[in-house]
């Protein structure tokens, strides 16, 4: 069969995950770049229009095209991550609106894993909050490319300068830009108001940005996800390894290796439902055929044999904790970690990270939404790459034997 063409890669897609304190104007921001990039419908604005005045808000209250569910516009907060989409003419953003209230840090940490940008939003009123510091460390624990301080309500404060220049000097290395989301200014249109910035509104900022490095700059992994044998009489000697590429680039006759085992072989053909390729890579799901007859189920990993990731069977890691009890040396929990899950036993809680300060101090367990680094030893062999190298085969999560709830996320050290 012919190889069919390979799907071209596309960078107009950016991610980007909101963050920041309560009541700072995050779900005004959001129902701003929905109205002004023209997604919003006009019963739809009118809708907002109308319980505006049922609240006696005495203006048009944005925030209500975002907080949908009826606990955050009773409360006025936005309590779990939501996922909103919009596109302009030069890209496509999906958009993660995550709580500002600390007890909710664990869905910020979910919200922000796959963001290419992090719009840390900052009250002109109120200058840089705890929460703020909180947000902007995990946002480079979690080594987000980019991130914008968005200082707004500077309506509320005269459009100060001074005001404005304190909270950029606190995130040196950001982009900070001073903005009104509710009146407008500077999200997609420069401000008057605003004659000492210099720099693009926010909406032309973020069809600037450049996304995270494409994965397939690195090397080539591949979770097995199912084996493929139809045992049919017209193709009983196939069988194919279907998953989605982690990373990297594969094609027909590059050797790879077969982890955990460590088993050496070749790639025969990549193949797809409209035919075979010529390459594949992030985050294209094709199904492998390799030569030779392999020993491969779901959660092996086929990785490029000149860059292989470690077998380890003990790890360390950063985990952010998600439970109301907390984690405790000697814990015993399952580690998914791509497509494998195995049993895992903690060994030790070597530290705690301060998300205020970005300071370590000792600590013996990790409350509810902690973070920190911890050792766990684990009952079969994972091949792992460190988190900074690829962000698919280093992470996991940790889920709970009795319950079967997901109690932690954690980052390959």
């Amino acid at each position: 069969m012919a190889p069919v063409d390979t799907p071209q890669r596309t960078s107009e897609l950016l991610r980007v995950a909101t963050a920041g304190s309560v009541d700072d104007g995050k779900s005004t921001l959001i129902g701003r770049l929905l109205l002004e990039t023209g997604q919003i419908l006009e019963d739809q604005y009118e809708a907002v229009e109308r319980a505006s005045k049922e609240r006696g808000d005495g203006y048009v209250n944005l925030a209500l095209l975002t907080d949908g569910l009826r606990a955050e516009r009773e409360q006025g907060i936005t309590i779990d991550v939501a996922y909103r989409y919009f596109q302009t003419a030069q890209r496509k953003f999906i958009l993660a609106d995550t709580p500002g209230h600390e007890q909710y840090t664990r869905n910020m940490v979910t919200g922000a894993s796959t963001a290419d940008v992090a719009l840390v939003l900052v009250d002109a009123r109120k200058g840089v909050v705890e929460q703020s510091r909180r947000h902007a460390h995990i946002a480079s624990l979690l080594r987000i490319p980019h991130v914008v301080v968005c200082v707004n309500k500077m309506d509320l404060v005269g459009f100060d300068e001074a005001v404005f220049d304190a909270v950029a000097a606190e995130f040196p290395g950001a982009h900070a830009i001073p903005l009104s989301a509710l009146n407008g200014d500077n999200v997609t249109e420069r401000s008057q108001s605003t004659p000492y910035y210099t720099g693009p509104p926010l909406l032309e900022l973020l069809e600037e940005l450049e996304p995270a490095p494409d994965r397939d700059d690195t090397a080539f992994r591949f979770p097995v996800q199912w084996v493929i044998r139809p045992m049919s009489d017209e193709h009983h000697d196939y069988r194919g390894y279907a998953g989605q590429v982690a990373g990297g680039t594969v094609r027909p006759g590059d050797e790879v290796v077969l982890l955990p085992g460590g088993a050496r072989t070749r790639v025969e053909a990549i193949d797809t439902l409209d035919g075979e390729l010529d390459e594949a890579y992030y985050p294209l799901s094709v199904t492998l055929r390799l030569e030779g007859e392999h020993d491969v189920s779901r959660g092996a990993l086929i990785a490029a044999a000149d860059s292989l990731p470690e077998v380890v069977r003990e790890l360390e890691a950063t985990v952010c904790w998600m439970a109301q009890a907390p984690l405790r040396p000697g814990a015993r929990l399952r580690i998914k970690h791509a497509t494998q899950t195995v049993a895992a036993k903690v060994e030790s809680i070597d530290r705690r990270l301060d998300v205020n300060s970005g300071e370590h101090e000792d600590a013996a367990e990790l409350a509810l939404n902690d973070i920190g680094r911890v050792r766990l030893k684990l009952a079969a062999a994972l091949a792992a790459d460190p988190y900074s190298e690829n962000r698919a085969t280093g992470s996991f999560i940790l889920v709970d034997d009795s319950t079967n709830d997901t109690v932690g996320a954690g980052m390959v050290a």
